[in-house]
């Protein structure tokens, strides 16, 4: 079994921000994100949660190497993070992003042999992933004829054996519905055990982030900043059956208190603003 998170930084963001240029004359740019920092122990699991459109899947994007910060550094491994997903990042996002004309098989070697791997090493990977995955009985099976969840397990796979050091997951389960998430986050601490990876997730879901995380990090509404990170506190053993816990409970409140504002914020309304349909019958 994987060993608890030893301290030592995985991945480090300091001081990142993020503005995209105007989209037209006369517009503002966009301030999405930061100032902002954040530590990642490897081996931990580590999620974020906050208001539509604070910039969690910015920041997602921009620790995986798929977009610039505009200020700031960003490294894994000690080694800057620039232009480019490094090797050893892994990256699943929440859209299906299986290829219907692809067998699950083909699926999940196309990354492999994408990179130039063939032969014995691919076959290895590819029937250790479905089976550690649940699909080895689907391994002929074309996406369309699957579940949902089992879609996206696919997509997980296809990232597992590539053998990242951490995994970017961006909403991976917003699609399915609450049981079919709640026993994809069993899967997912599963995985992460028995790898040892670092994960690192995007969700809008408190319970999600509140079951699954060692540490929650709030954001602000944009541009997005930490506004708290949150130590969940539960043993590194854990399943869906923690959601039954008292403190479970606590953790999750806590980040709705911390959050309530925030999303009033990006709906663009003051706390306490009465609606126009009240303010004309006052």
């Amino acid at each position: 079994m994987a060993a608890s998170p030893d301290q030592t930084v995985h991945a480090e963001i300091r001081n990142v921000t993020r503005v995209y240029p105007a989209a037209t004359a006369g517009q503002p740019p966009v301030h999405a994100l930061g100032p902002l920092d954040l530590s990642l122990a490897r081996g931990e699991f580590f999620a974020v949660v906050g208001p539509s459109g604070c910039g969690k899947s910015t920041l997602l994007e921009v620790l995986a190497g798929l977009q610039p910060a505009t200020e700031g550094t960003i490294t894994f491994e000690g080694k800057p993070v620039r232009g480019e997903v490094p090797d050893g990042i892994g990256v699943v996002f929440q859209e299906d992003a299986s290829f219907p004309w692809l067998s699950v098989w083909d699926n999940v070697a196309f990354g492999l042999r994408r990179a130039g791997m063939e032969g014995a090493e691919t076959e290895r990977r590819v029937r250790d992933a479905l089976a550690f995955m649940g699909l080895k009985d689907f391994a002929r099976a074309y996406p369309a004829q699957l579940s949902g969840g089992m879609r996206q397990r696919v997509c997980i796979a296809r990232t597992l054996v590539l053998r990242p050091r951490l995994i970017l997951l961006d909403e991976p389960f917003g699609a399915l519905d609450a049981q079919t998430r709640l026993l994809m986050g069993d899967e997912l601490l599963r995985l992460w055990r028995e790898t040892g990876a670092t994960v690192f997730l995007i969700t809008h879901a408190l319970d999600e982030a509140t079951m699954l995380s060692d540490r929650v990090g709030a954001m602000s509404a944009r541009p997005g900043r930490f506004i708290d990170v949150i130590q969940t506190g539960w043993p590194r053993e854990r399943d869906s059956r923690i959601v039954a816990r008292p403190e479970f409970g606590a953790v999750t409140s806590r980040l709705w208190e911390l959050l309530r504002e925030e999303s009033i914020k990006a709906l663009g309304h003051a706390v306490g603003t009465p609606t126009p349909e009240a303010a004309a019958a006052q």
